[in-house]
Formats: structure tokens, C-alpha cells, sequence
């Protein structure tokens, strides 16, 4: 059996929400998904983390670019850098792509199924729904207080 996963995080990593702010946007996100909240068939799970934690697409990854040539970057490049920054709690984002030497942040490759870094997520369990829409998005951001992001993993 596979799920997939609708999540939504803050575009900075660091940033983390007040509780309050996220009761708000719970009710928010709740009223969007169908089947979310109150018994329904969605799982909501809210995630405060103590470090930095890279939030996956699962399988739906298809391919990493460098934002600054636009060369494919290999994975296995990609994956070491992952393993090297997670035991620091991913403190530090940047690197030197091997592509041109230039540097960059992790968090802004570019990502053929977005992914991305934060200690805060909201994580949709079998949403029913493909992704939020601008309006949307604008109104959970609205919500917490801080512009978000969102990524949609298959496992």
C-alpha cells in the first residue's frame, strides 16, 4: 500500500509558528481537505522539530539542477551532502555544486518535485487533493504569519 503525503511548511527553515497560529490554520486546512479533521478519513500531523529536517516528495524526485548553470547535479553528489549537513541538524544549507563550482544553498536547487528544509510542517496524510492553489497558500501563510511552501511526497 503506498500514501502520499500533502505537507506545508515555512519557506525559511529556521521559522517556527506560534501555537495559536497554527490552531488557526489546522481549522483552515481542515475546511480544504476533504475527509480532514473530526473523524474523517485524512490524517493531520503537526510537527514541531528541534533542528532543521529535510521535508521529501518520496519517489515522485525525478532530477536536481544547479540554479546557477542549470546542469543536471548527481544524486549521489546530492545524497552526501544531505548526510553530511543532517548530523548538524542541517545549521548550514550551502554548498559548492560540482557542476560549476559555484555556490549555492541546498534548499535552492532546483527540484524536479519540490522538497525542501524546515522545523515546522504540516503533513497531510492522503489528502484527496493534488496541491494547494495560490489563494490558498496565501491564506495558510496568512494564517501562520510567514510565507509557506508546499510538497507532496508519494511513499
Amino acid at each position: 500500500m503506498s500514501d502520499d503525503i500533502l505537507s506545508i511548511f515555512p519557506v525559511e527553515p529556521q521559522w517556527q509558528p506560534e501555537h495559536d497560529a497554527v490552531e488557526r490554520v489546522v481549522s483552515l486546512v481542515e475546511k480544504l481537505v476533504p475527509g480532514a479533521g473530526h473523524g474523517g478519513g485524512v490524517e493531520l500531523n503537526v510537527r514541531w522539530h528541534d533542528a532543521v529536517t529535510f521535508v521529501d516528495c518520496g519517489s515522485n524526485l525525478e532530477t536536481i539542477s544547479c540554479p546557477l548553470c542549470q546542469a543536471a547535479i548527481d544524486t549521489q553528489w546530492w545524497s552526501d551532502a544531505l548526510t553530511d549537513r543532517y548530523d548538524g541538524g542541517f545549521t548550514a544549507l550551502t554548498v559548492d555544486v560540482p557542476c560549476c563550482g559555484g555556490t549555492t544553498s541546498l534548499d535552492a536547487l532546483d527540484y524536479d518535485w519540490p522538497v525542501g528544509f524546515a522545523r515546522f510542517e504540516i503533513a497531510i496524510w492522503n489528502p484527496e487533493r493534488a496541491w494547494f492553489s495560490e489563494d490558498e497558500l496565501a491564506a495558510l501563510a496568512d494564517g501562520l504569519g510567514h510565507p509557506v511552501k508546499q510538497i507532496r511526497a508519494h511513499l
